[in-house]
């Protein structure tokens, strides 16, 4: 078997053999008989040397045809805990691989022809015995052959589905593959339907994250994943890092960390922002989106000039109704700007406003008449404060007019509010008997902290999604903080202008995905974000952001792409154009005959047959082989357009203990969400 033939031919009977048994065979003849070659036992030896080599050689190639074709059939298991995980410095491991060739194209098409079935597909006795299991699945037979020991030679293959060839035909070139730790900041997109092995791959990847030690790890899982969540804080206790893990649920408000999305800002402006930046600004939404912008800033400037932390409950409360938050900055801003003579005014100013309501209630402008009588004795005043006179302009609108202005903020609002949920966005602070801790994105990346946010989203997405975006741009506007003063500013000995490396994870892309998610990719990364996103199909994408070509956008900004089996082939299609053609070739059997019209030639008709390598350009992946991936595999486009066929590890069980409070929740998730994902058991 030359290694400088037109084709490997890997696929036929392994020949090689033969020769090898022969050369050997010889060898031992002449070691033992000599004289029967009639040869000096010196020249025999070294004959029987030539031979001995020869034999090896040729029964190292026929070993290489069997082994190939034993991997076709079924591939090594492949577990590891996450000890065993190969830690090398920045880079990023992503499982075991080879890089893809011309050569695996062609060893993949050469699986497809008929003549080379027999090497791919099951034997007949397997299949009966496949069979035989589900129609008498307590038979003593069926319970036999389901075995799953190395002796048994029927014993079934792992519950992956797919094509297994595709990794097969590299199988023996395989090697730990990595992302370079200078190409992470560049985004990692990973791509798969659901049930193929996106979360244990995030696993792996959020493990070695928590391991390096050297920022923050932040995980959004909509769908709340036990099993993710469980390894996040076992991987936390084996770096002695349990203390810095916080979990947040929307599910388990009782059991869940608290988190306030508008406390902590650098500019006042970012509440809003924040906020509004979630509601629609196509068409005719975008004027409502404005003034509930400059609204919602009203209300956190009118809270933060009294000393107070802004947080979703106060801010519906003053959307829904003003009055009170003009009264009360109101009475805060007057000692320090008005007469001394303020408080008399006033109370003058509400005897005339009670009366008048009572002469006639039709006419009265406001709910209470102290209200009016603040609003006369400030406007006389004509301060230029614009926090107040931004009050005044809200105290004016008709209330009629009003209501329909911030038709669409309320809803929003009250979904961040509602339940047991708007305890751990709004939380208490002034409450020592909750002792629940509270969190921010500052404080956890300061801290190099662990956060797994669990949102519930299998229960209530339109929260979950909101909830989410909020978070998503609480994080934009600190990182946004972070690329401009460093993370360490007001520290004590802090360093102006230090960047963190700041990890983050997020599952079910597509349903945490708005306007706020484009400057995360796109300039977040200047602030220390390295980002991977894990969604099923670029689809999700386009109907999550409703416009096809901010998804492209989106997908532009991500370096790395992992993809896993897809059901659609516009998901397909991204990872193939971006791949080369390459030359493969195709053996054609040509035959033909051709009569003989000399009567006088005694021979009436020539016959040929002829097998021509033909060279053919094709695509070096085509949309089936990533439509057939088995579960747990994938193809990686890494380190700036190397190809890679990947396949991830089970996990191996580990026994860590895990504390009372996170074991109710794992218990109540796994009651409460049926996620499939653990498609390898």
């Amino acid at each position: 078997m030359s290694s400088n033939t037109p084709l490997e031919g890997l696929l036929r009977p392994p020949v090689e053999a033969h020769s090898a048994f022969a050369a050997l065979m010889g060898a031992t003849v002449l070691t033992q008989a000599p004289s029967l070659f009639m040869m000096a036992p010196t020249v025999a030896y070294g004959s029987a040397a030539v031979l001995g080599v020869f034999a090896v050689h040729r029964l190292r190639q026929a070993v290489k045809v069997v082994a190939y074709q034993k991997t076709l059939k079924r591939l090594p298991y492949y577990a590891v805990t996450d000890d065993q995980i190969p830690h090398k410095g920045d880079n990023l491991f992503v499982g075991k691989g080879f890089r893809w060739g011309q050569k695996h194209t062609q060893r993949l098409k050469d699986t497809m022809h008929p003549r080379a079935r027999k090497y791919v597909e099951d034997g007949k006795f397997f299949q009966w015995c496949r069979h035989n299991e589900k129609i008498n699945p307590n038979s003593a037979l069926a319970k036999l052959t389901k075995k799953n020991v190395w002796f048994n030679p029927v014993r079934p293959l792992p519950p992956i589905g797919g094509n297994r060839v595709l990794h097969a035909v590299g199988v023996q070139e395989e090697k730990d593959v990595f992302i370079e730790g200078n190409e992470r900041p560049g985004n990692t997109l990973v791509l798969g339907q659901s049930r193929v092995g996106k979360t244990r791959l995030a696993e792996i990847l959020i493990a070695q994250d928590i391991k390096r030690g050297d920022g923050p790890v932040i995980v959004f899982d909509p769908k709340s994943d036990a099993g993710l969540m469980a390894r996040m804080y076992q991987a936390a206790v084996k770096e002695g890092r349990e203390d810095d893990f916080y979990c947040f649920h929307l599910g388990f408000p009782a059991l869940s960390a608290r988190y306030n999305a508008v406390a902590n800002f650098s500019r006042i402006t970012e509440v809003a922002t924040r906020i509004a930046g979630q509601l629609d600004g196509s068409g005719n939404g975008a004027a409502f989106k404005e003034f509930s912008w400059r609204f919602i800033n009203c209300v956190a400037r009118a809270l933060v000039e009294m000393g107070e932390r802004p947080d979703y409950n106060s801010i519906l409360h003053y959307v829904q109704d003003i009055e009170p938050l003009f009264r009360r900055y109101a009475e805060h801003w007057l000692p320090m700007n008005a007469d001394m003579s303020w408080q008399e005014d006033v109370n003058n100013f509400e005897e005339e406003a009670t009366l008048q309501y009572k002469k006639n209630p039709k006419f009265a402008k406001h709910a209470s008449p102290r209200t009016e009588a603040l609003q006369r004795y400030v406007e006389n005043m004509e301060s230029h404060d614009p926090v107040m006179h931004g009050l005044l302009g809200a105290l004016r609108y008709d209330r009629t007019f009003y209501e329909k202005l911030v038709a669409s903020l309320i809803p929003l609002l009250e979904k961040l509010t509602t339940g047991q949920a708007g305890e751990l966005l709004s939380p208490d602070y002034m409450d020592t008997d909750d002792d629940r801790p509270i969190f921010d994105f500052m404080q956890v990346i300061r801290r190099k902290g662990i956060v797994y946010i669990g949102l519930d989203a299998l229960q209530d997405m339109v929260t979950a999604s909101a909830v989410g975006n909020s978070m998503f741009s609480d994080l934009v506007s600190t990182i946004g903080s972070i690329y401009s003063h460093g993370y360490e500013q007001g520290m004590l000995e802090g360093t102006v202008g230090k960047k963190p490396k700041i990890y983050m994870h997020a599952d079910e892309l597509n349903e945490l995905i708005g306007e706020e998610f484009l400057p995360m990719v796109n300039k977040a990364s200047g602030g220390g974000l390295i980002f991977t996103g894990y969604t099923q199909s670029r689809s999700d994408i386009e109907a999550s952001y409703g416009d096809a070509a901010k998804a492209r956008v989106i997908e532009s900004n991500f370096m790395n792409l992992i993809m896993m089996r897809v059901r659609e082939k516009y998901t397909a299609e991204y990872l193939i154009d971006q791949l080369p053609e390459v030359d493969i070739q195709v053996v054609m059997t040509v035959s033909g005959a051709t009569d003989s019209s000399n009567i006088s030639n005694e021979v009436d008709f020539t016959s040929s047959t002829q097998d021509r390598i033909t060279p053919t350009q094709v695509p070096m992946l085509d949309a089936n082989a990533i439509m057939s991936l088995p579960k747990g595999q994938a193809f990686g486009l890494f380190n700036g357009g190397e190809l890679y066929k990947l396949r991830m590890p089970l996990p191996a069980d580990e026994d860590i203990p895990i504390p009372e409070t996170m074991q109710r929740m794992m218990d109540g998730m796994k009651r409460k969400y049926v996620t499939s994902e653990q498609w390898w058991v």
